[in-house]
């Protein structure tokens, strides 16, 4: 045999349940908030940004140079036969 709930206990559960979705849904931006918030996440993690930037430099330098040295032709003058 299963107990009856009187409707006001019915509502009661269902504006406690109500509450604490309320709750979760707030935590829930918050943490949204803070995930997304990108110049907290670049003060956070400034060694890593100024190591990748640093990297990226290279990156695109070197493949800048490499075009470079492709169309001006000095990597063929460089051929010693």
């Amino acid at each position: 045999m299963s107990a009856q709930r009187t409707p006001e206990e019915i509502r009661r559960s269902i504006e406690a349940n109500r509450a604490e979705l309320g709750l979760a849904v707030e935590n829930l931006r918050g943490e949204i908030v803070k995930a997304t918030d990108w110049r907290s996440q670049l003060k956070a993690h400034k060694r890593e940004v100024v190591i990748g930037a640093a990297v990226a430099g290279f990156v695109v330098g070197g493949g800048i140079a490499a075009v470079t040295g492709l169309l001006t032709g000095r990597r063929a003058s460089r051929r010693y036969y």
